[in-house]
C-alpha cells in the first residue's frame, strides 16, 4: 500500500508533470472506483490542473474554476504515469485499469488495482474536505507544528497498542502497516506496547524514530518516476516484509505475526527483549 512518503513522492511528480495543463479526457474503465456523481466527471474536462495536495495517503488535483478530483491508491492501487496513452479507449474488464486521465498533451495517467478486493477509490468534489476520509484525518506527522508534545497529547489516554494507534489515519495521518513496523523498530519498541504507558523518554524516542523514517523515506522517494516507487520504498525497508532475514541493527533473525488480512515484522533482540512476540489474538509475550 502506498503510504506517506510514496504518496509524498507522487504530489511532486504529478505537480511537474500535471500543473498547466488541461484534462481533455477522464474515462472510467471500472464503476466502482467512483464514490461520488456529483459533479460528475465531466466536469474536469476542459480544466486546467493548478495544484496537487496530499492528505494523509490521498492525493488531491486542484482544477481552474472547477472541481477536485481525489484519490486514495488503497492496498493495491497505483498510478501508472504514461508520456503517450494510448490512442484507443480502454475496453472494460481487461486487466486492472479502472481510470485513465488524458491531457491535451497526449500525456496522462492510469489508475491500476490489482487483485480482487477493489478499494481504490476516486471522488469528484468541490473541496477535499467533503470527502469523509479526508475530513476525519488526524494531524500530518511531517507537519511544521507536529512537535514531540503533539504526539504525547495524542497517545494520552490512548489504551490501543502502538501498532495499532500508529496505523489509525484520524489520530495520525499517513502511516499505514509497512512504516509502522520500521518506526517502532527504529524506535526499539514493542508494536504490541500500549500506547498509554509511554514515559516521556520513550515518546521523545517514538517522535524522533517518526519524524526521521518518514522524513528519510521522503527523500529516498523524492525525484523518483512514479514506476519506480514501489521498488524504491521495498529497497528502503528494514524489517517489513523481511521475515526469516537479520536484522541490519543486531543480525538477529527478524520475526512474523501475521492477522486475517496482514502481518507485522519486527526484531525481538532490539523491540522484545529477544522475545518472540504471541500470536495477535493472544496479545501478550510468549513466556
Amino acid at each position: 500500500m502506498p503510504e506517506l512518503p510514496e504518496v509524498e513522492a507522487l504530489k511532486d511528480f504529478l505537480t511537474e508533470q500535471l500543473v498547466g495543463h488541461e484534462i481533455v479526457r477522464v474515462l472510467p474503465v471500472a464503476i466502482s472506483v467512483l464514490k461520488t456523481y456529483d459533479p460528475p466527471l465531466t466536469a474536469l474536462e476542459g480544466r486546467e490542473v493548478t495544484g496537487v495536495q496530499r492528505h494523509g495517503k490521498f492525493l488531491a488535483l486542484a482544477t481552474d474554476g472547477g472541481p477536485w478530483f481525489v484519490t486514495h491508491l488503497a492496498r493495491a492501487g497505483w498510478l501508472q504515469w504514461k508520456d503517450r496513452l494510448p490512442s484507443g479507449p480502454p475496453r472494460s474488464g481487461k486487466g486492472p485499469l479502472a481510470l485513465r486521465v488524458a491531457l491535451e498533451t497526449g500525456a496522462g495517467f492510469d489508475l491500476t488495482e490489482a487483485g480482487t478486493q477493489k478499494r481504490l477509490a476516486v471522488y469528484v468534489v468541490t473541496d477535499p474536505q467533503h470527502v469523509p476520509g479526508v475530513a476525519r484525518l488526524g494531524p500530518d506527522p511531517l507537519a511544521d507544528d507536529f512537535d514531540e508534545s503533539r504526539l504525547a497529547g495524542l497517545l494520552a489516554g490512548e489504551r490501543r497498542q502502538l501498532k495499532g494507534a500508529l496505523r489509525d489515519q484520524s489520530l495520525i495521518a499517513g502511516i499505514g502497516n509497512a512504516y509502522s513496523d520500521e518506526i517502532l523498530h527504529a524506535a526499539r519498541m514493542s508494536p504490541f506496547k500500549l500506547a498509554a504507558s509511554l514515559t516521556p523518554e520513550e515518546t521523545a524516542r517514538l517522535y524522533q524514530a517518526l519524524r526521521t523514517t518518514l522524513t528519510e523515506a521522503v527523500e529516498r522517494s523524492r525525484g523518483v518516476a512514479a514506476g519506480r516507487l514501489k521498488a524504491e520504498k521495498k529497497s528502503g525497508l528494514r524489517v517489513h516484509g523481511r521475515t526469516g532475514e537479520a536484522c541490519p541493527v543486531c543480525g538477529d533473525t527478524i520475526r512474523e505475526v501475521s492477522f486475517s488480512d496482514s502481518s507485522l515484522q519486527y526484531c525481538p533482540a532490539c523491540q522484545t527483549g529477544g522475545k518472540p512476540l504471541a500470536d495477535r489474538r493472544l496479545s501478550r509475550l510468549l513466556k
